[in-house]
């Protein structure tokens, strides 16, 4: 039992981990709380199922094709929608909030209310500690990390990166340095879109596709931001596992686990709260925060 929690962990987690991320980068960065951000990943869960199933393309023009067309979705949605009410937080988070119900409306009209699959990019299993893990599950693991350790990268390595985070410090200092604010508020965008592209590539094939799939995530998103701190880079990916842990182990230990899994995370961060009400590495805005 033990092995299976682990690796179910690891798997949810680093999903967890890429949505939460993407998330936390747009409002450390932007100050943008962008409510749409799951929605995104449904748009990638379908691009999916449509390219590689409908149109019956091979599963890594499908992943590629799914990205960019998510990512440039997202692009699009910051510069006519966002951009220009980015300081007035209560709008944005209104019109990003629209613009999931919209994206919501869009598959049902599109695809019904018909649950879909996408097919999976590999098959077999592999046993690991005793617990036979699919391939599609390693799959997803293995592309997380790589992707979170790519960000931590370009954060840390990349004049982009740099300039990424001195726009987080403080954008006007930023501006008088030279940083072109505007054009990292874009690039930032397309990398949490990215983000959430990823994880709903590297899912679907796991998952059952429906117009209101993005609720779910979206709601356990919103717990693992506030719990590990809002905007902490950091305690996004920390908090991520955590409440995949908490979720797992509900599932696991307790005989109507899957009905009780969301409640249960929610209220180890409503716990965490009521001790350290900034969250477990919530600062105000400084460079720890990147």
């Amino acid at each position: 039992m033990i092995e299976g929690i682990i690796v179910t962990t690891l798997v949810k987690g680093g999903v967890y981990a890429l949505l939460a991320l993407g998330f936390a980068l747009i409002f450390g960065v932007a100050r943008v709380l962008n409510l749409a951000h799951t929605a995104f990943y449904m748009v990638a869960a379908y691009g999916i199922y449509t390219f590689a199933d409908v149109m019956g393309l091979n599963p890594i023009l499908s992943i590629a094709l799914s990205i960019i067309v998510t990512t440039g979705l997202g692009l699009l949605s910051y510069t006519l929608f966002i951009d220009r009410v980015r300081e007035h937080e209560v709008t944005v988070m209104l019109i990003t909030l629209a613009l999931a119900m919209v994206l919501q409306e869009v598959m049902l009209i599109a695809f019904g209310g018909h649950y879909r699959s996408a097919p999976a990019f590999v098959s077999g299993y592999w046993e690991l500690l005793g617990v036979k893990v699919a391939y599609q599950n390693l799959l997803i693991f293995g592309g997380a990390i790589v992707v979170l350790v790519a960000i931590w990268a370009l954060l840390s390595k990349t004049r982009l990166g740099i300039a990424i985070r001195a726009t987080a410090q403080d954008t006007e200092i930023a501006n008088l340095m030279g940083i072109n604010v505007p054009q990292i508020l874009f690039a930032v965008m397309g990398i949490a879109t990215a983000l959430a592209a990823v994880a709903g590539v590297l899912v679907a094939p796991t998952l059952v596709l429906e117009p209101h799939m993005l609720w779910t995530p979206f709601v356990m998103i919103m717990a693992i931001i506030v719990l590990g701190g809002l905007g902490s880079i950091k305690g996004s990916v920390i908090g991520a596992f955590i409440l995949a842990l908490v979720e797992v182990l509900v599932v696991f230990l307790l005989p109507t686990g899957a009905f009780l899994k969301g409640a249960a995370a929610l209220l180890v961060m409503v716990i965490v709260l009521v001790v350290r009400p900034e969250g477990l590495f919530g600062i105000a805005f400084e460079e720890e925060r990147l």
